[in-house]
């Protein structure tokens, strides 16, 4: 042995060779035991790995239309389950006082301001007014909660948790004008403030006057700075206690049959939420293909809209150059048909489009409409007749397109957003086996923007970027968003995946 390494290549050739089959075989035995024990014991989780989104591996083929059935039974939704000792919410004396807020934005913006205005009721033991929405200034809609959701269910569903009244108390000579009264009004309330925030500087302010009105309220209560059954509160609302009105689920049933009949037999159909409307491409403030003149357009948009953070055209270049490359620009409908042809979906899937009218009108849509020519909205699947109930309020019409997404086989963004985090938790919450695809757009960029590039290795490239971006659980991290991952307050392991 002493001279083993100092031998003839030949025989040092051959006890290497020996070596490697013996390892191989020591593999071959105990793989199955190991991936066995790891698919089985513990809970199935996504980690987010710098750029990319690595799952542990699952047996079977892969799917285009739902994720592995093994993926999807380790964990189950339970913010239903309310502990024993949980505390009743305020009697006919209101508690603490009472409180209103104005939901400000859009259908989504709005959903998440009432989410968290029943949290913050708990967390103060106040009683909540049913929240006002305010007129949105970009749509001009005049919609009220009534005008979308099922009030009596909510007030009803969360009895346990929130005393909620329909309008402010007339007890007290300014009810009609609470909202614009100065003297009920607490602002600088700061963004993400904290549980102890809300207590140590809101609380006595209501106790003193016992009707306050929080303004503004978008994203004004944290998501690791509350209690863990706050948290659970704010999934109980979002999943169970805002309901849309029953017309509205029904029409949305409509379209969803609609779409997996279209053919005259059962298949399987896409939500893609394209987010390409001219607002959105203006606020992005990135570099997109164009002639001269729909640039020069944009240009005079934005320093039009956006005053402030227009800059000269060289500073905005470079800084457009850099949001693609972290992944902060929206993907143009040519960009995303590339994609999803690279994923495998094919010239006969049936994709319904989740938008406005999109920047650039036909020509932006042509590349998308030649791939994927069964593409249709629900202006194509339902007569005017049929939708002119929703066409009163800009936020009904969103909401059809709301559940469309939420209950189609495979959903699929283009850009960020309230509306993709909603839809994307929601699918994870219900069961995760439906795929909800979230494209690499950084990581895309990049092969997007390769000349050299061969279709053989594009396509690799989107199989190896997205093969843990799926919408299945993911370990949560400093900073999670809940509405996208409602995993650790929300939901809880299986019987199946606990570790013995």
């Amino acid at each position: 042995m002493k001279g083993f390494g100092r031998g003839p290549p030949r025989l040092r050739w051959w006890f290497g060779l020996v070596g490697v089959c013996l390892l191989l075989m020591f593999m071959a035995a105990s793989f199955p035991q190991l991936r066995s024990k790891f698919l089985t014991s513990a809970p199935f989780l996504c980690v987010k790995d710098e750029f990319r989104t690595r799952c542990p591996p699952v047996a079977g083929s892969a799917s285009l239309w739902e994720n592995p059935r093994i993926a999807t039974k380790d964990w189950r939704a339970c913010a239903e389950e309310i502990p024993d000792n949980y505390q009743p919410p305020p009697g006919d004396d209101g508690g603490n006082g009472y409180i209103g807020i104005i939901a400000e934005g859009g259908l989504n913006q709005q959903r998440i301001s009432i989410i968290n205005a029943v949290a913050v009721a708990r967390i103060l033991n106040c009683t909540l007014i049913l929240p006002v929405f305010k007129q949105d200034s970009i749509w001009k809609d005049s919609t009220q909660f009534a005008d979308v959701f099922d009030v009596d269910h909510f007030i009803n569903y969360l009895k346990a948790d929130v005393r909620i009244i329909r309008e402010p108390p007339n007890w007290i000579p300014h009810h009609k004008v609470f909202y614009s009264s100065i003297g009920f009004t607490i602002k600088n309330i700061p963004k993400y403030a904290s549980a102890e925030f809300y207590i140590q500087n809101v609380l006595p302010r209501i106790k003193e006057k016992k009707l306050m009105s929080l303004k503004p309220f978008v994203d004004r209560l944290g998501y690791e700075n509350v209690p863990l059954e706050i948290n659970k509160l704010r999934c109980r609302v979002n999943y169970h206690a805002l309901k849309f009105l029953s017309e509205t689920e029904q029409m949305a049933d409509i379209l969803v049959s609609r779409m997996h009949n279209r053919t005259g037999k059962p298949h399987p159909f896409m939500a893609l939420h394209l987010r390409f409307e001219k607002g959105m491409v203006g606020l992005s403030f990135c570099d997109f293909v164009g002639t001269r003149e729909e640039k020069a357009a944009l240009r005079e948009y934005r320093k039009k809209e956006w005053p402030r953070r227009f800059k000269n055209d060289t500073i905005m270049w470079k800084e457009a150059l850099c949001k693609r490359k972290q992944g902060k620009c929206p993907m143009e409908p040519g960009e995303i048909s590339l994609v999803l042809k690279a994923m495998g979906y094919t010239k006969d899937s049936q994709i319904y489009v989740a938008s406005g009218p999109v920047y650039g009108g036909d020509t932006r849509m042509r590349p998308l409409q030649r791939m994927f020519p069964n593409l249709v909205r629900k202006d194509d699947l339902a007569s005017k007749e049929e939708l002119a109930p929703f066409q009163k309020h800009v936020t009904s019409l969103a909401a059809l397109d709301f559940l469309v997404c939420l209950k189609s086989d495979v959903y699929v963004m283009t850009h960020g957003g309230n509306f993709a985090k909603l839809i994307i938790g929601a699918r994870r919450y219900h069961g995760h086996a439906q795929k909800s695809i979230k494209p690499n757009k950084g990581l895309m960029a990049y092969a997007l923007g390769d000349p050299y590039m061969s279709w053989p290795r594009f396509m690799h490239q989107v199989a190896e970027m997205h093969q843990g971006r799926t919408g299945l659980p993911e370990a949560t991290f400093p900073g999670y968003d809940i509405w996208e991952n409602p995993l650790s307050p929300c939901m809880c392991s299986s019987t199946r995946a606990m570790i013995p």
